[in-house]
């Protein structure tokens, strides 16, 4: 093992600590007063000393044993059988359907937006994770979910339940349209290509005034669930649901329904993904994110493949827009920002490739988290950010890494 130089450590140590109050002296030590402003920095200071200390724990510590050895892991027996497993299923999805009788309203409204992220991060899973096709403007797809059901109902009279399969399919069109053009396109072309995708699309909603609305954005109505309604009075012409069975009307009764309805879709989409990756459509992604050359040579179609992999995931996404417009009872263009592509991104790079345990697992610690730490609002994105790098340097290929089958050779 090679020793390390201590005056290197220093050198390291104090370069740590001088770019971290490069950074954050402007930010957080100078502090505007008017038209003047004071110096206060007590806090880059501190966060300096931090970033000192954490170097000085990687320089130290021996940071070899956290970094895994081998890029592949082999398969492991099945823990649990199928009956086992599927039992784990229900009782996970009776507790979680349990929780708007015991839970508080606010977390309600958390865990509602943590599921709408788990299915947007299961649709660009599809797309970058199984068919390694790199998407950077798949909020494009969101908004298109999200608008159809708000103009579905402005124009058409379309309900709930009618804009579900309608914004699925509509999504899927919108799939198939950026696929054709980015068909012969890899890495950061394709990046670019889809970028400028969902801004398109997110300009298009801006500025076209008279049928978007455009910054003012659209109304979405409440869902309603055969001819009852979740709000104190009706008034898309059926019953209220409080009043039909007879109890006392809540402010939580519609976020319960829609969270409800949620945790299913939630449930459907991962068990049909996960049965697609067992089909040849999955196979045939993965095949892709491989290697196109080979699998071109295998006589698969890839212009299906990609298509295929942009319309599913797209539907999926345009599914999370219509729960969202349900839920917030209102769209704009500012939610479909790039920053949500982004996060979606973010999402399933650090629940690991492919891996739909762990796009579950990222969404929820991405959405909960930063509610967590509300107590800490100064420092709050610090913390949100420092464990989220400590994360990719223990599991620097996320969370749950995607097993692979693999031909071991007997040894002679």
């Amino acid at each position: 093992m090679r020793t390390k130089n201590p005056l290197h450590i220093l050198i390291a140590i104090a370069v740590a600590g001088l770019a971290a109050l490069v950074m954050t002296g402007p930010l957080s030590g100078l502090i505007l007063d008017g038209y003047d402003f004071q110096a206060n920095f007590k806090v880059p200071l501190i966060l300096a000393g931090f970033a000192m200390f954490a170097r000085l724990l990687f320089a130290v510590l021996p940071m070899e044993r956290l970094r895994p050895h081998k890029t592949e892991l082999p398969p492991k027996p099945a823990t649990f059988k199928p009956w086992q497993a599927a039992l784990g299923f229900f009782v996970v999805f009776a507790l979680c359907a349990s929780f708007p009788v015991w839970g508080s309203k606010y977390w309600i409204t958390v865990l509602i937006m943590a599921l709408i992220y788990v299915l947007l991060g299961l649709g660009l899973n599809i797309v970058v994770g199984l068919a390694g096709l790199l998407d950077l403007g798949f909020v494009g797809f969101y908004a298109v979910g999200a608008y159809g059901y708000a103009l579905g109902f402005k124009y058409l009279d379309l309900g709930f339940w009618g804009a579900l399969p309608t914004a699925a399919l509509t999504a899927g069109l919108f799939g198939a349209v950026l696929g054709f053009p980015v068909l012969r396109m890899h890495g950061d072309y394709l990046a670019i290509v889809t970028l400028g995708f969902g801004e398109i699309i997110r300009l298009i909603l801006n500025n076209w005034l008279d049928f978007t609305g455009g910054p003012n954005g659209l109304d979405a109505p409440p869902p309603t669930f055969l001819g009852w309604e979740f709000k104190e009075f009706a008034n898309q012409g059926g019953t209220p649901f409080h009043e039909a069975f007879g109890f006392e009307y809540s402010k939580g009764l519609l976020d319960g329904f829609i969270y409800l309805t949620l945790l299913v879709a939630v449930a459907l989409t991962l068990y049909g993904v996960h049965r697609l990756r067992r089909m040849p459509i999955g196979r045939a992604w993965e095949a892709l994110r491989e290697d196109e050359i080979a699998c071109r040579s295998l006589g698969l179609n890839h212009v299906n493949i990609k298509l295929s992999a942009f319309m599913m995931g797209a539907s999926i996404g345009g599914v999370a827009g219509v729960f969202f417009a349900a839920y917030q009872g209102f769209v704009s263009p500012v939610s479909f920002s790039f920053f949500e592509s982004a996060l979606v991104l973010a999402i399933v790079v650090l629940g690991g490739m492919g891996s739909l345990t762990g796009v579950v697992l990222s969404a929820l610690f991405l959405t909960i988290m930063p509610e967590l730490l509300r107590e800490f609002s100064d420092y709050r994105i610090l913390v949100f950010g420092i464990a989220m790098v400590l994360i990719m340097i223990v599991k620097p290929r996320g969370l749950v890494q995607l097993r692979r089958p693999f031909f071991a050779v007997k040894e002679s």
